[in-house]
């Protein structure tokens, strides 16, 4: 008898020592708000085409994982198109997701985290994104890149890695690949991680845009003819 209650009081023990470790854990999802992390479940996501896409976009999901699969010419110049998965936030947010993969339909094509005004293929927004590996682009050594456009209808610019300090910090690796988009007022913050653990800031940036935007997934193939699939999952949201 002895040894039984010996034995649940050493089980006991160690359920209360996973329960402190996992609680220990959840912690550490502190935010640079100051806030909890909450993860957004996929069936609160409100998801649309945006612009003249060739090919509707689709998007599926499992209990960790949601797959947009997407055509579109791109996310640039003055109009957009891509298909957007999003919710609405009003006020300072974090939004944080790892990405898994992304497939190399075009060198350009792109995924990652938006805040948008509207729906029109002209809106003003920022977009904080990833490529599908690390070969040069134009003026980017690297796997990412932010994007904006301060004006309706306005020609959207890039914030690039700096070449001679940037280093390999902002490559992808896919699935170990987390970036995350952050808003106080008008300024708006880029960060990226290898770990979910260690993160860099990539940039920062200050817009003026209304208190309540639309937020979530962005994803274009840079080819309106044909598909690129991004996969996402830890869809996690501080405010």
């Amino acid at each position: 008898m002895r040894a039984k209650n010996l034995h649940f009081k050493i089980a006991t023990l160690l359920f209360a020592l996973v329960c402190f470790t996992m609680n220990t854990n959840a912690q550490k999802l502190e935010t640079h708000l100051g806030n909890a992390e909450k993860s957004v479940p996929f069936a609160d996501f409100k998801n649309t085409d945006i612009g003249p896409v060739s090919k509707a976009g689709i998007v599926t999901t499992t209990k960790n994982v949601i797959q947009i699969i997407a055509s579109g010419s791109d996310i640039w110049g003055t109009r957009d198109q891509f298909h957007f998965c999003y919710v609405l936030i009003k006020g300072d947010f974090e939004l944080t997701t790892q990405v898994q993969s992304l497939t190399v339909t075009n060198m350009y094509t792109k995924a990652g985290i938006m805040a948008r005004v509207n729906l029109d293929d002209n809106s003003q927004h920022v977009f904080f994104q990833v490529f599908p590996n690390n070969s040069a682009r134009n003026k980017n050594n690297g796997g990412c890149e932010f994007q904006y456009r301060a004006e309706r209808a306005g020609d959207m610019k890039a914030i690039y890695p700096d070449l001679a300090k940037a280093g390999t910090q902002f490559n992808v690796a896919y699935p170990n690949t987390w970036i995350r988009l952050k808003r106080v007022g008008d300024v708006f913050e880029s960060y990226f991680s290898n770990d979910n653990k260690n993160w860099k800031l990539y940039a920062t940036h200050t817009e003026k845009l209304p208190e309540e935007l639309m937020v979530g997934l962005a994803v274009t193939a840079h080819d309106n003819n044909a598909y690129a699939v991004a996969k996402f999952s830890s869809v996690r949201i501080a405010k």
